[in-house]
């Protein structure tokens, strides 16, 4: 079972409360930071909350929920250590964990029902990442981010 982080705006919130009932259902542990209604709020704000978890290994793994998955997608893969996938159907959702070893599923609640999403979810949990080949094109991503990490920081 994993430790997973939750977090949602307002559009994403409906389908956030789902997927962490499905979660909790499944046995793994959630870290929900919300929101916590339909009240709107800023994307930001919780995808940062959701990838600063997983980048310190708070939980094993992220999922952020916004009105199409994208605006969560960028703000949480400013986070260092994260690869955030915004992902669209079930495909998607399985190779962002095969090829690219996503630690953060972004889905969008105006584009993907409440079933699809739940399937996307255990797809996207169950899938190991294949390493070998990926392994290395991740490597090199993960040198990226170092790399630019240390020119700002120098």
């Amino acid at each position: 079972m994993l430790a997973i982080a939750l977090g949602a705006d307002h559009a994403g919130w409906e389908l956030k409360e789902a997927c962490k009932a499905w979660l909790i259902d499944q046995g793994h542990q959630v870290l929900d930071f919300g929101t916590h209604s339909p009240e709107s709020v800023d994307y930001p704000d919780y995808a940062a909350q959701v990838a600063e978890a997983v980048a310190v290994g708070k939980v094993d793994r992220g999922l952020a929920v916004c009105g199409t998955g994208i605006g969560m997608a960028i703000a949480a893969n400013k986070v260092p250590g994260v690869r955030a996938a915004a992902c669209f159907d079930v495909f998607t959702a399985r190779m962002s964990r095969e090829h690219n070893d996503a630690n953060v599923l972004c889905l969008g609640a105006r584009l993907t029902g409440r079933e699809l999403a739940l399937e996307m979810l255990k797809i996207w949990i169950d899938t190991p990442f294949a390493g070998d080949r990926h392994a290395r094109r991740v490597g090199k991503i993960v040198a990226l981010e170092q790399r630019l990490r240390g020119e700002r920081c120098g």
